[in-house]
C-alpha cells in the first residue's frame, strides 16, 4: 500500500503571511489539524499545526486589553510559527515508511509532493484508518492469535488448514512482542464456528495466546 492511495488530495493550505487567528479559524472550520504553508509563488515553504498556533496565541491570563490582543494577533503571521524546512514524502512512498518517518520525528502528518509540487497530505488519522482495515476491525468474526516457530511454510500450513475448515480469512498480521523469541500471527476469520477454529489450531500443535469473537 502506497501513500498515494491513502493521502488526502488537494489539501487545504495557507500562505506565509496569513495571520494566526485566520489560520486557526480555518482549521476549526475545515476540521483539520495542520496546514501546508505556501509562499506567494505557490511553493511550499513550511507546515503549521494547531499546536503551533495555539502556543503562539496570547495566554488567557494576559494583561493585554481586547484591542491589544486583536492588534497582536493581526500582526502575528503563520511564517513566524511554522515548521521549516518540511519533511515530505512522495505518492509512491510505502505507507509503512511514512508511518516510520512520523513516529521517528514525532510528527502527525506529512505533506506529499510530486515533481516539487504539493499534491496531498498523509496524516496519523489516515494511518489509523488503514490499520483498522488491515486488521479487519470493522468486520465481525473470530479473532485468534497464535505463537509460532519461525520457518518456511508455517503460514501456508496454517492457512491451508483454515481453508479446509471452510473459514474465510478476513485479515492476517504478524508481530513480535518485546523479549519474545517466537513471532505471533493474528487471524480474523468469519463463516466458521469458533470452536472448530480452536480445535483445528490445537491439532496443529499451535499455542493460542488470544481467542475471541468480536
Amino acid at each position: 500500500m502506497l501513500v498515494g492511495e491513502r493521502m488526502t488530495r488537494n489539501p487545504i493550505t495557507v500562505t506565509e503571511d496569513t495571520n494566526i487567528d485566520d489560520a486557526l479559524h480555518l482549521m476549526r472550520e475545515r476540521k483539520v489539524r495542520r496546514l501546508p504553508v505556501l509562499d506567494r509563488s505557490g511553493k511550499m515553504v513550511g507546515i503549521v499545526s494547531d499546536r503551533d498556533l495555539l502556543h503562539a496565541s496570547p495566554s488567557p491570563a494576559t494583561s493585554l486589553s481586547v484591542y491589544e490582543l486583536h492588534y497582536l494577533l493581526s500582526k502575528l503571521t503563520v511564517k513566524r510559527v511554522m515548521s521549516s524546512p518540511v519533511i515530505t514524502v512522495s505518492p509512491d512512498t510505502p505507507l509503512e515508511e511514512a508511518a516510520r518517518i512520523m513516529a521517528d520525528n514525532k510528527i502527525g502528518g506529512l505533506p506529499v509532493t510530486e515533481a516539487g509540487q504539493l499534491v496531498g497530505i498523509i496524516t496519523e488519522t489516515d494511518i489509523f484508518k488503514t490499520l483498522l482495515e488491515l486488521l479487519g476491525a470493522r468486520q465481525a468474526g473470530v479473532r485468534v492469535t497464535v505463537s509460532v516457530r519461525e520457518g518456511k511454510g508455517v503460514l501456508a500450513h496454517i492457512t491451508r488448514a483454515l481453508a479446509d475448515l471452510g473459514a474465510n480469512i478476513i485479515s492476517v498480521a504478524t508481530y513480535r512482542n518485546a523479549g519474545d523469541n517466537e513471532p505471533r500471527i493474528v487471524f480474523k476469520l468469519n463463516e466458521v464456528e469458533p470452536e472448530a477454529v480452536r480445535q483445528t489450531l490445537e491439532r496443529l500443535g499451535l499455542a493460542i495466546t488470544d481467542f475471541r469473537t468480536m
